[in-house]
């Protein structure tokens, strides 16, 4: 069936972004709230989307006219009854999308697709508030919709043959770019995404490092576009609760269960930026680096090369050194500091409890790289927060639920990653990755730190690489 009249139901800021990627791409939309006040900000949010386009030279005004002259607003869910696709974008309360998909099937034309937007309930479910299992299906768009290139297509058992692959070919036709899932809770990326942020905050509780050396860590050193702290505080610490509850609900893996440091945050209501205070303030200044200390003598374990490159910037090696780097390795002597390099640019310094960390964080500033103070825990920073991440990955792909080039362009598109999660595997390296693994489940006896047992079994076998089927 060839969609050509979509109905959006909701619209908020993601409801309102939705309709306007598909008027872009020249279908007809009715777009339906509640009441009026509801409809008058929905027709707000649409007409200030398209304004600031045309403010940034990225569409004409009469293109702006042409686009909300195919948008239909409406507070009738009747007028639903001749579109071939409605999509919901209301609240994620399963009760409101059941009693919603329960109306749609008693207006919509038999062959009507029906779509829920939800980024983490079970598709199933709302399915089967209608009698049209078959034709319901899971659109997720990522906000902001016009902007965003991620579309996650979601299956459900009992969606016809077809309809997926459908609907996959509507999202290309819109711009964007589709990745075919199963219905398992946060689907792939915010089943991968807020495991990651919601270990970010029980690390930040287990005092492993601090907020500031956290996000510094994983944006400076792993490449990320912003640090987990930061990025808890864009999605809204709320919608990232109630994620990881359901994801909790489907998997009992207490890793999913909320950290108690984001639920009081919420239950506080620091909810992130929409309320001007979450992990951060409205207004805090960035942390100021501590002025650098006098030259200092010390030694290397575990890498000449950077102990040449200390040398070559003045600082002499000793037998008895001021500070005792161990690249890589535990820290438990006297002056001993673990030191892991992250990057180019991030080098985790890690005292034992007979050290201090201010002469090693010193001797790193000189070499250009910014210290992150952290405990001696397995991984430190980046390898506990990355490490089970891929290993997710691995197990999500194992378990034919996602494909690995799907699972990698849902992360680089719906992240923003510079790598899907198994580029950034195979550059880091198999081998590097399970012994990591195995560090973190000897210290912290997390069933899901065991390196998957395909990472096992590729290693096994000698490959550096997953084959692509």
């Amino acid at each position: 069936m060839a969609v050509e009249s979509v109905g959006v139901v909701g619209l908020g800021t993601m409801g309102a972004g939705i309709a306007e990627v598909f008027a872009r791409a020249g279908l007809d939309v009715v777009g339906v709230e509640a009441d009026e006040a509801a409809l008058s900000r929905g027709r707000g949010h649409l007409e200030r989307s398209l304004g600031r386009a045309v403010e940034r030279g990225k569409l004409a005004p009469d293109e702006r006219e042409a686009i909300l002259g195919r948008v239909r607003l409406t507070t009738d869910r009747a007028e639903l009854a001749g579109a071939d696709l409605v999509v919901e974008a209301i609240p994620e309360v399963m009760a409101f999308k059941s009693a919603l998909f329960d109306d749609l099937d008693r207006i919509c034309k038999p062959e009507a697709i029906l779509a829920t937007n939800t980024s983490s309930l079970p598709v199933t479910k709302i399915a089967a508030s209608t009698g049209r299992p078959g034709r319901v299906v899971g659109l997720h768009f990522f906000n902001p919709a016009p902007v965003m290139r991620l579309v996650e297509v979601v299956r459900t058992v009992v969606t016809e043959p077809g309809v997926a692959e459908e609907m996959a070919e509507l999202a290309r036709r819109l711009g964007k770019t589709p990745v075919v899932v199963g219905d398992r809770a946060g689907f792939v990326v915010n089943r991968l995404l807020l495991p990651y942020l919601n270990h970010a905050a029980l690390l930040l509780e287990q005092g492993v490092a601090t907020r500031d050396g956290i996000d510094t860590v994983m944006r400076q050193g792993a490449g990320l576009p912003m640090g987990p702290f930061a990025l808890l505080d864009l999605i809204g610490l709320d919608t990232s609760y109630e994620v990881m509850e359901v994801l909790y609900d489907e998997t009992r893996d207490r890793r999913h269960a909320p950290a108690p440091g984001l639920r009081e945050l919420v239950a506080a209501g620091r909810l992130g930026r929409k309320s001007g205070h979450g992990f951060y303030g409205p207004e805090e200044a960035p942390a100021q680096a501590p002025p650098k200390g006098t030259p200092l003598t010390f030694r290397v374990v575990g890498d000449d090369e950077l102990a040449g490159r200390l040398e070559a910037a003045g600082f002499k090696q000793a037998a008895e050194p001021d500070v005792l780097l161990h690249v890589g390795l535990a820290a438990t002597g006297e002056r001993e500091v673990r030191v892991n390099l992250v990057g180019e640019g991030v080098a985790e310094v890690a005292p034992s409890l007979h050290a201090t960390a201010e002469g090693a964080a010193d001797l790193m500033r000189v070499l250009g790289r910014t210290p992150v103070v952290c405990r001696q825990r397995a991984g430190l920073v980046a390898e506990a927060l990355l490490y089970p991440y891929l290993n997710d990955a691995v197990r999500m792909y194992d378990s034919g639920y996602a494909g690995i080039e799907d699972i990698d362009a849902a992360m680089r598109l719906g992240c923003g990653y510079p790598a899907g999660p198994f580029e950034m595997l195979e550059s880091i390296g198999l081998e590097r990755v399970r012994d990591g693994l195995r560090e973190l489940h000897a210290e912290y006896r997390e069933p899901a730190y065991a390196p998957a047992p395909l990472l096992e079994e590729l290693i096994a076998a000698g490959l550096t690489a997953f084959p692509r089927r």
